[in-house]
């Protein structure tokens, strides 16, 4: 089996968070900017921490990810003792993250191979890919099959979120400021999904309730999980959560449903206050037609 070693950036969230304790998996740390100071991500700020000073601001912090030289550094001390790296990204539409990581791997010469993935995705859609990688990194027999089994299951990777404060949605121009100001009014509040890598607003709806019972229309679209996961703004579980929980219990019958605070990083676009699931649908092998 190949020698492989997986990068990713301190957004990145997982269903199971032993998983990089058994994997060759290094964090590259982004940078927050909150109130005009700038921490480490989860080194100098936990996400609770990070979370109590998002929703004292009125404006978004700024995440600055690792940069090219960061990256380089990495990759360069990690050529020597391994086959491949795969570096999985938050989506390009929303980090400079993945066209760092591209750059450096340009300059690392040798040998092992540089595989620079972007996951189309922000939080638990990196995790899952992780997951993937380390997981192949031990099943197939080459560097390629591990790499194309990441990339196939980037298009299998699904994430909607219930924000209750539209504050961040306007600023961050997901939502119209005419539409975030009506709604407020109303009292409605959209869901946003993550569509190719981009956030966007699919639909609204008015109470918690309803918020719950549309995440669960969501999920049982899906044939079958391979991994997934609730997020939500808190350490402790919510009342959110553990309500979903129920309801997907009777769903899912066998299917463990886990929760984990969502990344400050995923915060600075959606708010402090957000509900979500994302999901990893399982790979369907090709059917056969013939009878």
């Amino acid at each position: 089996m190949p020698n492989i070693h997986i990068v990713t950036d301190s957004g990145a969230r997982f269903s199971n968070p032993r998983l990089i304790k058994h994997y060759p998996v290094t964090i590259l740390p982004n940078e927050i900017e909150i109130g005009g100071k700038r921490y480490k991500e989860d080194i100098d700020l936990t996400t609770e921490e990070a979370m109590q000073l998002i929703g004292m601001q009125k404006q978004p912090p700024k995440i600055i990810p690792p940069s090219e030289s960061d990256y380089a550094e990495l990759f360069a001390k990690l050529s020597y003792h391994y086959d491949a790296v795969i570096s999985i990204h938050p989506s390009r539409e929303l980090s400079e993250s993945w066209q760092n990581g591209r750059r450096a791997a340009q300059q690392v010469s040798g040998n092992c191979e540089i595989a620079v993935v972007d996951s189309q995705s922000l939080c638990a859609g990196q995790g899952m890919l992780i997951r993937v990688a380390a997981r192949a990194a031990q099943e197939e027999e080459t560097v390629e099959d591990v790499i194309q089994a990441v990339r196939g299951a980037v298009e299998r990777i699904y994430s909607v979120y219930y924000v209750d404060d539209l504050h961040y949605l306007r600023i961050n121009s997901i939502m119209k400021a005419s539409h975030a100001i009506l709604s407020t009014k109303l009292n409605i509040k959209p869901f946003v999904s993550l569509e190719e890598g981009e956030l966007i607003v699919i639909e609204k709806v008015r109470t918690r309730p309803q918020a719950i019972e549309r995440l669960v229309e969501f999920l049982v679209e899906f044939i079958e999980l391979d991994d997934a996961v609730i997020l939500q703004h808190r350490p402790n579980i919510s009342e959110e959560t553990r309500l979903l929980q129920d309801r997907l219990s009777v769903e899912f019958p066998g299917q463990h449903f886990p929760f984990a605070m969502y990344s400050a990083t995923m915060a600075s676009f959606l708010g402090s206050t957000a509900t979500g699931v994302a999901v990893l649908e399982k790979e369907v092998d090709d059917l056969d037609y013939d009878f």
